[in-house]
């Protein structure tokens, strides 16, 4: 098939595009760096560059393209996650809420009749069990920043599922890991693991289900070919509290055990959400993607993962 990929020289999109090539499908990738436009050529692809809030530039690049399966894989995060920065998911916000838009209009012009969208397994509502499936609750009525890019990543879901015309899947990625990432050897959660800036909170049982780039592209390629439109969870088959896996994280690494800190400090130091975050969050189960993508992850557990990928 035809396919263009909006986000093509991300941590997903560098893999992406290969992937999508070896299955076949003649690919169109859009980065809007023209420096990238080299390294999509390499993999293969037709690049075309240009801004996703550039609406004229992207409905010509998709019109020519012909897609018939549009991937969206933009974001906008800083090069380092500070949570206490309130500021850090509003140029990803803008993105998921008028890029999103953009680009399912264009979608449109273009013909496409199918859309795979990137969305986050780490939105669940903190109720219930620790391990949650498509169904589940989500943090759509949380405050704060992170509420609000909550809410924002709800809004795009719909926009994507609902959209005329379109067959929209969203593909809910967890936590990832492998190159080009933030928990890459070389990525600032690394760094700051590194240095023991990330305690392990209270009891630490908020829970993370985690995912490498490779696979969040193999599972990103089953939904351009197959599925019904609908949400899919897209993680590994081990969802893990903080205090199992951020131990062995940092034993991957070479770097010396997390310290310990309680709620209330880390309320203090780092704010309500964060603490939250790391004693309250949910992971996700993808027992829906294995069943109806026919999709299956390389790294079945980050275990072994993190050992490969930091080794």
């Amino acid at each position: 098939m035809r396919v263009f990929v909006a986000g093509a020289t991300g941590a997903i999109g560098r893999s992406l595009l290969p992937q999508l090539i070896e299955a076949g499908h003649e690919v169109t990738g859009m980065t809007r760096s023209a420096d990238k436009a080299a390294a999509i050529s390499a993999a293969g692809a037709k690049p075309a560059v240009a801004d996703v809030f550039d609406e004229d530039r992207v409905r010509s690049a998709m019109v020519e393209a012909a897609p018939e399966v549009v991937v969206h894989q933009l974001t906008s995060l800083p090069d380092r996650l500070d949570f206490r920065d309130s500021s850090i998911y509003d140029a990803t916000n803008e993105v998921r809420s008028e890029g999103t838009r953009i680009l399912i209009d264009c979608a449109r012009a273009a013909g496409a009749r199918r859309m795979v969208a990137q969305s986050i397994a780490f939105i669940y509502a903190p109720q219930g069990d620790w391990v949650k499936d498509e169904e589940a609750p989500v943090l759509d009525m949380a405050g704060g920043a992170f509420g609000e890019a909550c809410r924002t990543v709800v809004e795009m879901e719909r926009a994507v599922v609902g959209a005329e015309g379109l067959e929209g899947l969203v593909l809910r990625y967890g936590f990832f890991y492998g190159p080009g990432t933030y928990y890459a050897s070389d990525g600032t959660s690394a760094e700051d693991v590194r240095k023991r800036k990330q305690p392990l909170v209270g009891k630490a049982t908020g829970t993370v289900s985690f995912i490498h780039v490779d696979d969040a592209a193999a599972a990103t390629v089953a939904a351009v070919e197959r599925g019904a439109a609908g949400i899919y969870n897209v993680v590994d088959d081990e969802p893990a509290p903080f205090r199992e896996w951020m131990p062995l994280y940092a034993e991957a690494l070479g770097a010396k055990k997390p310290f310990r800190v309680p709620v209330w400090l880390a309320k203090l130091v780092a704010g309500k959400p964060v603490a939250l975050f790391t004693t309250e969050l949910r992971g996700a189960s993808n027992a829906k993607a294995k069943s109806e993508l026919g999709w299956e992850p390389r790294y079945k557990s980050w275990r072994h993962g993190f050992k490969e990928a930091l080794g």
